[in-house]
C-alpha cells in the first residue's frame, strides 16, 4: 500500500510520479541533450555516448531522490513474463567509501545469462552470453528500491531472445508502409504512423489462505478438481454488481499502485463469474502498452497478496463458470492525432480509411492461422469456443453500417446513408440519444468497435506482443501490396475503388456479423473454407508454413531460425504445462484425496458397525449405500490415476520431437486427465465437507 504522503495527493499528482517521463527529463536533462534524446526517441537517431552518459546521471539522480538503490535492465524473454537482474548503484573509492555512479554504458547495455532462457535452440546450455539494450521509447520507471529500465533482449550471435525487439520492428514495419500509402493519396505531411492499443485485464481474487491449500492454484494456476458450486453465474447477478468492500480496497490501491507507474488504468468492475473482475487501461502505443499490460499483470499479484487475496491470470480457473481473456483493441493513428480507423461522417468517401480497413480484411482472412497462433496457449485451449469467449474460428465483425458500404462498392452502386436513428426511452425525464449505427458483438474474435478493432480471442496471461506483432505485420504487408497497385494511377479514386471491390470479392468470406458461439457459424465457417483450429498442437505447425516465412523475412520481423525457435518454445510450454498439470493431479490424488476418502469410508463403515452392535437389524441403507458407490469410484480413481502415470511415463516433458509430446498429451493424457477429474469431483459431492482435503468451489468464490 501506498505511503501516507502518496495517499494524500491527488490523481493528476501521483500519476507518473515514479516514472522518468517526457516532463521529468525537460526539467532534468540539458537543452541539447533533451533534444539529442528526443530525435532518438522519435526519429530513430542514433544515440551519441555523451548524450547517454547525461541522460544516465540525471535518471540515477531522480531514482536516488526516490529511494533507488539498484537499477535493473527490465526485459520480456520467450516464457511471456518479465525478468529482471538488479545492480547496485554503489561504486568503491579509494579511501574506502562509496559514491552513487551510473553510466551511459550501464544504461544503454545490459549483460544477462541467456543460457537458461527459452531459446528453442537458438542457444546451448554452454553458450551463456546474452545482451540487454535500452529501449528508449519505452520510459523507465521506479519500483521498490530499483529503478528499471525497458530494454531489448538477444543472443551473443545476435538471435532475437524477446518480444519486444520483433514487436518494435513490427510497428516500424506498419508505419514504414503505411506512410507510404499516405503519400500516394497526397498526404505529404506525415511522417510516422503509430500502432496503439487498449488491452482490457480480467482476473480472479481469491482468498489467500485458501489458495495455499490447494496445490493445483500453486503449482497451475488453476483448479485441477472441484465439484460446481450450488450457484455459478446463472442469476447474472455479479457482473456489473456492486463491487464488495475487499475487492473495491484492492482495486482502490492498485489503482494507485498502477497511476504512480504511469499506467493508464481506467475502468474497473465486476465480470461475469462469481469472484471475476476487469481493468481496463486508456489507450497508448503499442510498445508502452505491452509493458504497461505486463506490469499491470505483476502489479496486480503484489496489491492482492497485500490484501490477504490471490490473484489469479489463468485463462480457465474454475471449470463450469467463465474464464478470463484479455481484449486487445488496436488501432492506426499519425503523428498528428488522425485516427485512420476512424470512419468519419462519408466513410464511403473516405479513401484511407477504406484502404486500411480493406488490407486489415484481407490481412485478416490470409493470415488466419497467424491470429489463432498468437493466442494459443494450453490455458486458452479451455477457453476458446466455450460460451464465453470467441470460437477457434477467426472471423471478422463490422457492422451493418461498414457492410453494407463494401457491399455497395462491390456492387459497384453508390452508397445510402444509414439514417441516424434515436433510442427513445419513453419516459420525460431521461433524454433520447443518437443511436450507433451498429451493435456490438461478444461472440465475434475480431470485431469493429467504432474506430479501432477488438481482437477478444488473447488469454488473460498472455502477453500482447505476439498478438500485436502479427496484427502489425500482416497490415503492413497489405498496405504494402496496396501502394504497389496504387502508385502511378491516373485515376486515384477509381483506382481506390476498384482494389477495395476486389478485397471484398475475395475475402468477404471472413466477415461474419452473426452469433459465433452456434453449431451453424461451425458448419457455415468449414463451408467458406476458414479454418476451425481448436487447440494448439492443431494451430502452431502452420507457423512455419513458407507463406509466414515469407512474410517475416520480407518485413524483417524474424529469420526463419527465429520463427522455428518460437515454435520450440511455444510447443515446449505447451507439453511442460501439461506435464505439470498431470503430475500435480497425480499427487493430489495419491496423497490426499485417496487417504481422505479411504479414511471417510473407514468412519462410515465403523458407524456402520457401531449401530449394528446397539442393534442387529438396525437399518443402514444410506450409510451402505454410500459405502458401495464410494469405494466403486474409489477404485476406479485409483485405476485411473494409474492409467493417467502410465502414460506420463510413455511421454517425457523433454522430447525430441515435440509435436509427437504434444500429440501425445492433447490425445491421451488430457483425456485421461478429465476422466480422473470427473471420478474425483463425483466423489467429492459424496464426502462430508470436513473430510475433504482441500477448499470447495464455493469457498473459493464465495469466501470474499
Amino acid at each position: 500500500m501506498g505511503t501516507c504522503s502518496e495517499n494524500r495527493k491527488s490523481v493528476p499528482e501521483l500519476f507518473g510520479s515514479a516514472v522518468f517521463n517526457d516532463d521529468v527529463m525537460m526539467e532534468r536533462l540539458p537543452k541539447d541533450v533533451y533534444k539529442s534524446l528526443r530525435k532518438t526517441i522519435d526519429e530513430g537517431k542514433e544515440l551519441d555516448l555523451n548524450v547517454a552518459n547525461a541522460v544516465a546521471s540525471a535518471m540515477k539522480d531522480w531514482a536516488v531522490e526516490l529511494g533507488a538503490t539498484h537499477y535493473t535492465h527490465w526485459f520480456q524473454p520467450l516464457n511471456g513474463i518479465t525478468a529482471e537482474k538488479h545492480d547496485s548503484f554503489i561504486s568503491p573509492t579509494s579511501d574506502g567509501r562509496v559514491i552513487m555512479q551510473f553510466s551511459g554504458k550501464e544504461l544503454i547495455k545490459g549483460e544477462p545469462d541467456a543460457s537458461s532462457f527459452p531459446s528453442g535452440g537458438l542457444r546451448a546450455t554452454f553458450e551463456a552470453r546474452g545482451y540487454t539494450a535500452w529501449d528508449p521509447t519505452s520510459y523507465a520507471f521506479v519500483k521498490g528500491d530499483s529503478l528499471y529500465i525497458p530494454t531489448a533482449f538477444c543472443s551473443y550471435s545476435g538471435e532475437v531472445l524477446d518480444k519486444k525487439t520483433p514487436l518494435l520492428r513490427s510497428m516500424e514495419a506498419l508505419s514504414t508502409e503505411a506512410v507510404r500509402l499516405l503519400r500516394i493519396l497526397g498526404d505529404q505531411k506525415t511522417q510516422q504512423v503509430i500502432t496503439t492499443v487498449g488491452a482490457e485485464q480480467e482476473y480472479f481474487l481469491i482468498d489467500k489462505k485458501l489458495y495455499q491449500q490447494r496445490r493445483d492454484l500453486m503449482f497451475t494456476g488453476r483448479t485441477l478438481f472441484g465439484a460446481k458450486a450450488p450457484k455459478g453465474q446463472e442469476l447474472d447477478d455479479h457482473y456489473y454488481g456492486a463491487i464488495k468492500p475487499r475487492v473495491a480496497e484492492f482495486m482502490r490501491d492498485l489503482d494507485r499502485e498502477l497511476w504512480k507507474l504511469g499506467v493508464l488504468a481506467k475502468t474497473k468492475h465486476n465480470e461475469v463469474a462469481p469472484a471475476q473482475h476487469e481493468l481496463a487501461p486508456i489507450f497508448t502505443t503499442t510498445n508502452i502498452a505491452t509493458d504497461h499490460n505486463q506490469l499491470m499483470m505483476e502489479v496486480m499479484k503484489n496489491v492482492a497478496d497485500r490484501h490477504g487475496l490471490v490473484c489469479l491470470l489463468h485463462e480457465k480457473p474454475f471449470a463450469g463458470v467463465n474464464g478470463s481473456g484479455k481484449h486487445n483493441n488496436w488501432s492506426i493513428t499519425t503523428d498528428a492525432g488522425k485516427n485512420l480507423l476512424d470512419p468519419g461522417k462519408r466513410p464511403w468517401e473516405n479513401y484511407p480509411f477504406l484502404l486500411i480497413l480493406a488490407a486489415v480484411v484481407k490481412g485478416v482472412d490470409e493470415y488466419q492461422d497467424l491470429l489463432r497462433i498468437s493466442v494459443a496457449s494450453a490455458g486458452n485451449d479451455r477457453r476458446l469456443g466455450a460460451n464465453e469467449a470467441p470460437p477457434a474460428i477467426i472471423s471478422m465483425f463490422l457492422g451493418d453500417e461498414l457492410t453494407s458500404i463494401l457491399k455497395a462498392i462491390e456492387d459497384g452502386q453508390p452508397y445510402a446513408c444509414m439514417e441516424q436513428k434515436k433510442l427513445e426511452t419513453g419516459v420525460r425525464v431521461l433524454p433520447d440519444f443518437n443511436k450507433d449505427n451498429t451493435d456490438r458483438n461478444r461472440t465475434s474474435p475480431f470485431a469493429f468497435t467504432g474506430n479501432k478493432f477488438e481482437f477478444r480471442s488473447l488469454g488473460s496471461a498472455l502477453s500482447i506482443a505476439c498478438p500485436n506483432i502479427m496484427l502489425n505485420t500482416i497490415v503492413a504487408e497489405e498496405l504494402s501490396q496496396f501502394s504497389q497497385k496504387l502508385e502511378g494511377a491516373a485515376d486515384m479514386e477509381a483506382a481506390v475503388k476498384s482494389l477495395v471491390r476486389d478485397v471484398v470479392k475475395e475475402h468477404k468470406r471472413i466477415i461474419f456479423n452473426g452469433d459465433g458461439y452456434s453449431a451453424q457459424w461451425v458448419a457455415q465457417a468449414r463451408e467458406r473454407g476458414l479454418l476451425n483450429l481448436r487447440t494448439t498442437v492443431d494451430a502452431l505447425p502452420r507457423y512455419l508454413d513458407q507463406k509466414n516465412i515469407r512474410l517475416f523475412a520480407k518485413h524483417k520481423i524474424y529469420t526463419e531460425a527465429e520463427m522455428e525457435a518460437r515454435y520450440e518454445t511455444i510447443m515446449e510450454e505447451y507439453v511442460k504445462t501439461l506435464n505439470i498439470e498431470s503430475l500435480t493431479m497425480s499427487g493430489m490424488v495419491r496423497q490426499e484425496i485417496i487417504p481422505a476418502v479411504s479414511g471417510y469410508l473407514a468412519a462410515l463403515a465403523a458407524a456402520v458397525s457401531a449401530k449394528r452392535a446397539v442393534i442387529a437389524g438396525l437399518p443402514c441403507a444410506a450409510e451402505t449405500l454410500l459405502l458401495e458407490n464410494l469405494s466403486g469410484l474409489l477404485d476406479q480413481a485409483f485405476s485411473q490415476v494409474d492409467e493417467l502415470d502410465a502414460l506420463l511415463k510413455t511421454a517425457p516433458a523433454e522430447s525430441p520431437n515435440v509435436l509427437t509430446a504434444a500429440t501425445h498429451y492433447r490425445d491421451a493424457v488430457l483425456p485421461a486427465m478429465n476422466r480422473l477429474r470427473a471420478t474425483v469431483d463425483e466423489m467429492e459431492q459424496n464426502v462430508s465437507k470436513e473430510s475433504w482435503p482441500y477448499p470447495s468451489y464455493a469457498d473459493l468464490m464465495y469466501s470474499i
